[in-house]
């Protein structure tokens, strides 16, 4: 017999009699059962390709741990098609049990009323949070609690063609770290090679928030609507636009690689030898380094050589449990959520897709060191969000319209890549994103 719930769901009774099909509810307040009796969890999930390959193995070694829960994960498309249907049918018998939201569409969750926070079963059974990584965790304990599970986390690194950088006689080993320096690099491959262009930046909101933190910089007032929610932008300064500025300047110089918002084409061009270095999500090193016909590394995000490092905002998704459910299936939930926090289901998790341990105990597992020693660019990214310095800035921003916001950074940037100028699209974009929050704040009687 299968050991029985491990991480906690001791002593959850079974209501096998009088269910009905499979994953439906007998009557209001049961859960949902399989035929042999085990409390279905319906989780809805955003992941494809490799991830859900690894999200799936997670699910099936879950399963396999106990005989009381059955989970059914269902892929309902991206974060930005998944959050919308999920809103459609919350609080409804339709509604899963679990899903997997973007971090920014926290507030989203949090202002719809259909979602259990975990604090009440963390509260429950003292449940220990502080296993997790700090850097992860601060980001989703909002006003002193935690409404969702972290899950699958990431940030963006530099890639970079280290055969590009030694035909342009640069140290491989020594990727560039300011700006200025990736400007200087960009340069040197761009003329050992005129078919090689230096940098791409996907004109891509979170990356642009990304960059803004790492000086420092916040994106809205309030403490990045920590202490308050957002009244305007906090990024109408210098640190604001050095990033449009630093692009401008390689553009002129005719080592910029412009593929606007389409991140897939951005690798591939990297793959295929157009450009020599680009920005992207740590979740995509796996794909990215088994891929490429040349040693990739990878490197932190850079800054301004005027501005001191200050590290990287947390990006991926959280689990978070529906409201309206029974306690059993809410238990059951709840029971899945610390599995996929343990060092064993992380290591897998890790190795499988480029993620953050979400558990650092899990580069201690020896799947973990076998993955780091062949692939040793995976710990970069590990050491970028260790070194990170916590503060509102690289906490991230709270506000529910910030998927409003990516999207007007993004024409904002890209208005640049095709010969806009930097002054008139940078105040462009705080008009719009100061309307947006206006907008928002009156929605909501604030």
């Amino acid at each position: 017999m299968k050991k029985r719930l491990a991480y906690g769901l001791l002593g959850l009774s079974i209501f096998a009699a009088g269910c009905s099909s499979a994953g439906t509810e007998a009557e209001s307040g049961t859960a949902p059962k399989t035929e042999d009796g085990k409390t279905v969890v319906t989780f809805w999930h955003a992941m494809g390709g490799q991830a859900q390959e690894a999200l799936n193995e997670t699910v099936a070694d879950y399963n396999a741990s106990q005989d009381e829960v059955q989970v059914n994960a269902e892929f309902q498309g991206t974060y930005e098609e998944s959050l919308p249907k999920f809103h459609s049918v919350a609080g409804t018998d339709q509604a899963p049990t679990v899903i997997q939201v973007q971090e920014i569409g926290s507030m989203s969750m949090i202002n719809s009323g259909n979602i259990e926070p975990i604090q009440k079963f963390i509260d429950e059974e003292e449940y220990d949070m502080s296993i997790l990584e700090e850097n992860i965790s601060n980001y989703y304990k909002i006003d002193g609690q935690f409404y969702s599970m972290p899950f699958n986390s990431s940030t963006p690194v530099m890639y970079y063609n280290k055969d590009a950088f030694k035909a342009a006689g640069l140290d491989p080993e020594a990727p560039p770290k300011t700006y200025e320096e990736v400007e200087a690099a960009a340069k040197a491959i761009t003329e050992s090679n005129p078919e090689m262009k230096g940098f791409a930046l996907q004109a891509y909101g979170w990356l642009y928030e990304e960059l803004l933190a790492n000086q420092g910089g916040l994106l809205m007032d309030n403490d990045n609507g920590r202490s308050d929610t957002p009244t305007e932008v906090a990024f109408n300064n210098e640190k604001g636009k050095s990033t449009f500025e630093w692009v401008k300047r390689m553009i002129d110089a005719g080592t910029f690689a412009n593929y606007g918002t389409n991140g897939d084409n951005m690798v591939s061009g990297f793959l295929a030898g157009d450009t020599a270095m680009f920005l992207q999500s740590s979740a995509s090193s796996r794909d990215v380094i088994d891929n490429a016909p040349f040693e990739v590394g990878v490197a932190f995000i850079p800054h301004p050589e005027a501005e001191e490092r200050q590290g990287v905002v947390i990006g991926g998704a959280s689990l978070w449990m529906s409201s309206g459910k029974s306690e059993e299936e809410q238990q059951a939930a709840w029971d899945f959520m610390k599995y996929v926090q343990t060092p064993e289901a992380q290591a897998k998790w890790h190795v499988g897709t480029g993620y953050f341990a979400i558990n650092p105990a899990a580069y201690d597992e020896q799947i973990v060191k076998d993955a780091h020693e062949k692939m040793p660019q995976l710990k970069t990214a590990i050491e970028q969000l260790q070194a990170t310095k916590p503060s509102p800035a690289t906490q991230g921003a709270l506000m529910d319209m910030i998927p409003e916001e990516r999207k007007i950074m993004e024409t904002a940037l890209e208005t640049v890549y095709n010969g806009g100028d930097v002054d008139e699209a940078f105040n462009t974009a705080v008009e719009q994103v100061n309307a947006a929050i206006e907008q928002a704040n009156a929605a909501r009687g604030n």
